[in-house]
């Protein structure tokens, strides 16, 4: 077994981690699937549908070119810490600025001004964790980042108590919690040593782009899910209210966490740690296919929480042992921001696919599409041997 350039750290870090990485959760699931909403349908009305399509995309490309950008500019600084300090500040700067925006131009411009400014702090913030933790202990790292849903979770749960902030406020309110989230380990954690110059010999180039590929088939199957979880309940039963699917979305991530950090501990000690990531794969296709299958509401739930148990573990631990597999330390915030696709890609690619199945196939046809798509997921990461 190769040495590992990467220092030796104790569990301070792994913590304020996956506390600063629950940050970026914190300031994307509340804005993007609540406040930002219903702030475009004040402003647009009608054409609401059409702006928020616009901002999906555009804030989809900004993402994923600012996730590159900024990694691959933090990978040719001697320092991290300042690229992650800047973006929380100018991230949190635009996102209380949002209501000056009062045209659907403007709203656009500031989202995908604040999604370059957040990924100026998740890129380099990915990276700073590929420098510092050894490769025993990505698989708990793993484990540790489902706090990131859980938290963004509550997060849109705390920002929309009734009666705690106005809309402006609740912004405020959003700010203030991924502020204290990510400012720690800003704080209390020093700079990781430069990687060795000499390019360190890191696993075939082929097991990155098979952990690649497998991630991004599993996310358009996350993707579809997180978007259009709601309307399918609804198809089984029109009653069904949208608190109860909140409820069942964030018991379903809360649940997860335990399990990942449970799966990641027993990941680091085998020698094919991407094993745990096929049965989470299989696990997921088995989930989808019993949705697609499930006759009332009660099966389709204990079919959804099979499948949201296991997607949530899968991209949590893949995050981790995405750092494994990375070819050249001199490059870790370029290449997670290749990763970072993965995770922008899919809502690119989910809308056609759903608007191209759903309509003659019902979302029985679709979750079989991606039932498909989560087990092929599974074949590339069963075949894979060891990462060291």
């Amino acid at each position: 077994m190769r040495a590992d350039p990467r220092p030796e750290t104790g569990s301070r870090f792994l913590w304020l981690f996956a506390l600063a990485w629950a940050g970026g959760s914190v300031a994307y699931v509340p804005f993007l699937t609540i406040l930002l909403p219903l702030r475009v349908v004040g402003i647009a009305g009608a054409d609401s549908v059409r702006v928020l399509g616009l901002i999906t995309f555009f804030g989809a490309v900004a993402a994923s070119v600012g996730n590159i950008l900024f990694g691959w500019l933090s990978d040719r600084s001697s320092d991290r810490r300042p690229w992650v300090a800047a973006g929380l500040l100018i991230s949190l700067t635009l996102l209380v600025l949002v209501p000056l925006g009062r045209e659907p131009v403007s709203i656009i411009a500031l989202v995908v001004c604040w999604q370059l400014a957040l990924n100026m702090m998740l890129g380099p913030l990915s990276a700073w964790a590929a420098d510092r933790v050894p490769r025993h202990k990505t698989g708990f790292l793993g484990g540790l980042m489902a706090l990131s849903p859980a938290l963004g979770a509550l997060s849109g749960v705390i920002a929309t108590v009734p009666g705690l902030a106005n809309a402006n406020q609740r912004l405020w309110l959003v700010a203030a919690m991924v502020a204290a989230c990510v400012t720690p380990v800003i704080l209390l954690v020093g700079r990781a040593p430069e990687p060795p110059r000499d390019r360190e010999q890191g696993p075939p180039r082929r097991f990155a782009a098979r952990m690649w590929l497998a991630r991004l088939l599993v996310q358009i199957a996350e993707a579809a899910l997180f978007a259009y979880l709601l309307i399918y309940f609804r198809t089984l039963d029109p009653g069904v209210d949208e608190s109860s699917i909140a409820r069942l979305f964030g018991a379903v991530l809360v649940a997860a966490l335990p399990i990942a950090i449970l799966v990641g501990r027993r990941a680091d000690l085998s020698a094919r740690p991407a094993r745990p990531l096929a049965i989470c794969a299989c696990a997921s296709a088995t989930g989808l296919v019993a949705m697609s299958a499930a006759a009332n509401v009660n099966q389709a739930v204990a079919a959804y929480v099979l499948f949201g148990l296991a997607t949530t573990v899968f991209l949590s631990l893949h995050s981790g042992l995405t750092l494994r597999v990375l070819p050249d330390p001199r490059h870790r915030g370029r290449d997670l921001g290749i990763f970072n696709l993965t995770n922008t890609v899919p809502s690119l690619i989910m809308p056609w696919l759903t608007i191209a199945i759903v309509p003659a196939r019902g979302f029985a046809g679709l979750f079989v599409v991606l039932a498909v798509l989560a087990a092929a997921a599974a074949a590339l990461l069963f075949t894979l041997k060891r990462l060291d």
